[in-house]
């Protein structure tokens, strides 16, 4: 099943509204001072976000932009499932690594089936 570019686009956005969440959680807890590492998916997540709202607007821009942006927000990701228990053993970043995982997945996927 494909989907248009459009609900893409719409999908991809809410996709990355709960990574944001997972950012701003991240780079407000407590042990981001002890474990500095953790700001790297903070960093992914605000360069991937930024690079795209401004393309909201124009689907083709938008996608080609993800695609460029996949490659290291997958890396980071991966990285933060390493790093997050590390840090703490807490639901709250157990809960964050798999929302962003998640969130990871399912951009790659969609992307797949675009248009």
């Amino acid at each position: 099943m494909s989907y248009s570019k459009q609900e893409v686009v719409d999908r991809c956005q809410i996709l990355l509204a709960h990574a944001w969440m997972v950012r701003t959680f991240v780079k407000h807890s407590d042990e981001i001072d002890d474990f500095p590492e953790l700001m790297n998916i903070t960093r992914a997540v605000f360069d991937t976000s930024r690079a795209l709202e401004t393309r909201v607007d124009d689907l083709d821009a938008y996608l080609k932009m993800l695609r460029k942006k996949m490659r290291k927000l997958r890396q980071a990701t991966d990285q933060f499932a390493v790093d997050a228990p590390n840090a703490s053993l807490h639901t709250n970043f157990q809960q964050a690594v798999i929302s962003m995982k998640a969130c990871t997945t399912e951009l790659e996927e969609l992307l797949e089936k675009v248009e």
